[in-house]
């Protein structure tokens, strides 16, 4: 049985619920799709059969409109229809109404399938290649790398291990070795040694090392430090259960050399003298220093000679010692000990008639001068043949050579006039020769620890004094041992 609307709406062409005003059609229109605008122009009217054609035309572009979003701007939809045409819809609509069992329409069903190909394909192409390529597995990569190419990976792999290997035995060897010479050689500083040769292990496990670099810094050689004692043993055999521990070694040559560096020399010798070494010859050091004696600063100077101890030592002789006091005498120290005047002082003596009448009045100073005892009793009483004999040639020079030290027991009034203080004089000639030699001489010899090295060609450098060192069938440990 029908309702009775559907009963009034033949008579009436619709529906009571369809008796709608056209302009509240518009606005409820705009209220369900906010995106549509109030139409500015009207079209013309269009025919139900140019209306169902445009209605199926957009309705593809309806369904693409989420996949354009992202690229531009949705386009506003067009105009709404006329009130007459939305009327005839509405007819239509319940006509399907009435209809109970009406045939299914494919086209919808199969608009949703298409859509969503076509979204899949576009999302495929919007996606990166490198992207897509990973997704298919990163196996097929690595399964296409040729097998050869593996093989050699494998390889720089092994031989990068055990080139760490090795470099880490041999670092290791070195370190013990470092300390066992510091503590059988009693040194304040820990050696470097230097293992030669590449793979170490093998020359290891065949107890034989090409060559081995050791640098000995600061090495105690009696009252004096040798600044480096550098050595290069080389062909050298170990003893002991290998690979570990190595109970001793032998070399069968060794070559190297030994420093004694002048600034050691200062440090350990200047004081309190504050003396300072410096290259002469190739064979000789120069000091030079200061003395106090007596309240003054007495100026030393004297040469230091080298030479080779043995064959394991090097010593020194010293000669040309001499204390100065400036401007007024040098003392030299030994057999005989000799007291003479500077030429500044001697320079005086000449022109002042009071000093030399002072000297003149001690014979044995009248008689280095070469004045005859006749000639002296007249100078002391008239100037002028005391000038006759100061104005000599020669006589400025004699005054520099004339040894005064038998004033400073007998005459010390005689040295005052002339100008030396006979206190300072007293204390010099107290200074025994060999005190003053041991404040600049040294020497030193090889650690008693280490047998069979030798030194060689000592000479005197710029920055010290360097031997050559060498040697054969050195033996350290239990190989030393059973040697001796």
């Amino acid at each position: 049985m029908r309702s009775p609307t559907r009963m009034f709406s033949p008579l009436f062409g619709h529906s009571p619920h369809s008796a709608r005003d056209p302009e509240r059609e518009v606005d409820q229109k705009s209220e369900q799709d906010p995106e549509r605008e109030a139409p500015r122009e009207q079209e013309p009217e269009r025919t139900p059969e140019q209306k169902s054609e445009a209605e199926s035309e957009s309705e593809p572009e309806r369904h693409s409109e989420p996949e354009q979003e992202s690229k531009q701007d949705p386009a506003p939809d067009p105009d709404p229809a006329p009130a007459p045409e939305r009327e005839s819809e509405r007819q239509s609509e319940q006509e399907s109404e009435e209809d109970p069992d009406p045939a299914p329409d494919p086209d919808p069903d199969r608009k949703p399938d298409r859509q969503s190909k076509q979204e899949s394909e576009q999302e495929s192409e919007r996606q990166p290649e490198p992207e897509r390529a990973g997704r298919r597995g990163g196996r097929g990569r690595l399964g296409r790398v040729p097998l050869t190419t593996k093989l050699v990976a494998g390889l720089l792999v092994g031989a990068t291990l055990l080139v760490v290997a090795d470099r880490c035995a041999a670092m290791y060897a070195e370190k013990r070795a470092e300390q066992t010479l510091r503590d059988k050689l009693g040194l304040e500083a820990t050696p470097d040694v230097h293992i030669h040769g590449f793979p170490f292990l093998t020359q290891l496990l065949s107890k034989r090392l090409e060559g081995v670099d050791v640098t000995v810094p600061d090495a105690p050689a009696g009252r004096v430090t040798l600044a480096e004692v550098r050595a290069e043993a080389t062909d050298i055999r170990l003893d002991g259960d290998l690979p570990l521990p190595v109970d001793g070694a032998r070399a069968a040559r060794v070559n190297g050399n030994v420093l004694l560096a002048f600034d050691d020399l200062d440090r350990e010798l200047g004081a309190p003298a504050q003396v300072r070494f410096r290259a002469l010859d190739r064979q000789s050091v120069r000091a030079d220093g200061e003395l106090p004696v007596a309240g003054r600063v007495v100026r030393m100077h004297a040469v230091a000679h080298i030479r080779r101890d043995g064959d394991r030592g090097v010593t020194t002789s010293v000669s040309g010692m001499r204390l100065d006091v400036p401007g007024i005498a040098t003392y030299r120290p030994g057999r005989p000990a000799r007291l003479r005047l500077h030429p500044q002082a001697a320079e005086k003596i000449s022109h002042d008639k009071s000093k030399a009448r002072a000297l003149l009045a001690v014979p044995s100073v009248a008689r280095q001068l070469g004045v005859a005892p006749e000639d002296t009793g007249p100078a002391m009483r008239d100037d002028e043949r005391l000038s006759r004999i100061t104005e000599r040639p020669g006589f400025k020079e004699k005054l520099m050579r004339a040894n005064l030290v038998d004033l400073v027991a007998d005459r010390p009034e005689a040295l005052e006039r002339v100008g030396v203080d006979p206190v300072l004089a007293r204390a010099l000639v107290r200074l025994r020769a060999q005190d003053l030699s041991e404040r600049v001489a040294f020497s030193f010899q090889l650690p008693k620890q280490v047998k069979g090295l030798r030194l060689r060609n000592v000479t005197v450098e710029r920055d010290g004094i360097r031997a050559d060192l060498t040697g054969s069938g050195l033996a350290v440990g239990t190989a030393r041992r059973a040697g001796s």
